[in-house]
């Protein structure tokens, strides 16, 4: 069945990419364009992808989430701009 008509993407590839990894319908998109032009297919995405499709969020519910976490870089914050007052 076509979910996106814009594009012709098929449940079936929805599902494909969410096995893959993909957790949201905005990563669908990334990965095919599905849900970029009219919007119409994005409930139907969430649908496909369900509650559990995500294997982060199977890590969170599982408690392994902190080693997840843990490994992943943290991004050091921009410094602050300066103000310089007029004279």
């Amino acid at each position: 069945m076509y979910v996106c008509s814009c594009f012709g993407i098929t449940d079936k590839q929805v599902k494909e990419h969410a096995a893959a990894g993909a957790c949201t319908p905005r990563q669908i998109a990334s990965a095919t364009k599905a849900g970029t032009d009219c919007g119409s297919c994005v409930r139907t995405i969430q649908g496909l992808l369900g509650r559990g499709a995500c294997p982060r969020r199977e890590l969170l519910e599982n408690g392994e989430a902190a080693a997840v976490l843990a490994a992943s870089p943290t991004p050091t914050p921009a410094p602050a701009p300066r103000l310089v007052e007029a004279a």
